[in-house]
């Protein structure tokens, strides 16, 4: 095993994508004491390709409006502040991060679906609020591209670790990088300024004792269980039965949800019906 001082020094090297200046601004103006939408409107049409990202996804069929919006300004009237919010925030992560030679499609495409997924189960069972949901969906696994960045090998890692039935996903990182996706991605949540809830689910996504232990808190476990949930109907929708992570925690994320297994099967349809409408 490498020393501790060696372990830092390595942490050293993994690039965290600084908070960009659209977010804190975006972050600044929805938790002011008086939020006006015309200032967030303002905020974002700052930036050309951002207003014309948000537009595109006010406009998708996911939403579903009866109105198009026209604009920025519009667009904030027909969402409410807090779901453009969202909206940014991802919008934003997905132009942050980026890796040379890489194609994080997929990535985003299964982030963008767990953060659907989260929400709209968050809204029903109400373990937690819709927009902490989202975020953590989102930003979930944003240690993992960092990793590819810096790791060359780190692929490979992300197999053996998918695969891994007996021992922890983050053992596998821990083994052959001397860090993992998680403690990773929660340094970038913090330096993103995002909800101290999010950071620490981020950080315990994959250790699911945390479900039956009362001294964390209800919401990061209620987001750590409702993502193994997502996960798993994401898995099922694209036709692969089995997910080791599920095998590993499922039942006590449906122990801790408070879910029969026929009431898990009707989640997972409803599920199916949103991420159809997904795009």
């Amino acid at each position: 095993m490498a020393n501790d001082q060696s372990v830092d020094a390595l942490i050293k090297t993994i690039r965290i994508p600084p908070r960009p200046s659209m977010l804190a601004d975006v972050q600044a103006e929805l938790s002011s004491r008086e939020p006006d939408p015309r200032r967030l409107a303002a905020t974002i049409s700052h930036d050309v390709s951002l207003s014309a990202s948000l537009l595109k996804l006010t406009n998708s069929s996911f939403f579903g409006l009866r109105l198009k919006a026209s604009s920025v300004d519009h667009a904030v009237q027909l969402l409410g502040m807090q779901q453009c919010g969202l909206l940014m925030t991802g919008i934003i992560a997905r132009q942050s991060i980026q890796i040379e030679n890489v194609s994080l499609i997929k990535f985003w495409d299964f982030s963008s679906k767990r953060a659907q997924a989260m929400s709209y189960l968050a809204g029903c069972m109400r373990v937690c609020p819709v927009d902490l949901a989202h975020t953590f969906g989102l930003f979930c696994d944003i240690g993992i591209p960092i990793l590819m960045e810096r790791f060359p090998d780190y692929q490979q890692t992300l197999e053996l670790a998918y695969q891994q039935l007996e021992h922890k996903f983050t053992f596998i990182e821990q083994e052959k990088h001397h860090t993992s996706h998680t403690s990773i991605g929660a340094l970038m949540a913090r330096t993103w300024g995002l909800p101290e809830e999010v950071c620490s689910a981020i950080l315990l996504h994959h250790d699911y004792a945390v479900l039956q232990d009362t001294a964390t808190s209800e919401r990061v476990r209620a987001l750590v269980a409702l993502s193994l949930v997502a996960e798993y109907a994401i898995h099922k929708y694209h036709g692969q039965e089995t997910l080791a992570e599920w095998e590993k925690g499922g039942q006590q994320a449906l122990d801790f949800l408070g879910l029969a297994s026929d009431e898990l099967e009707d989640r997972l349809e409803e599920l199916h019906e949103l991420f159809n409408h997904v795009h």
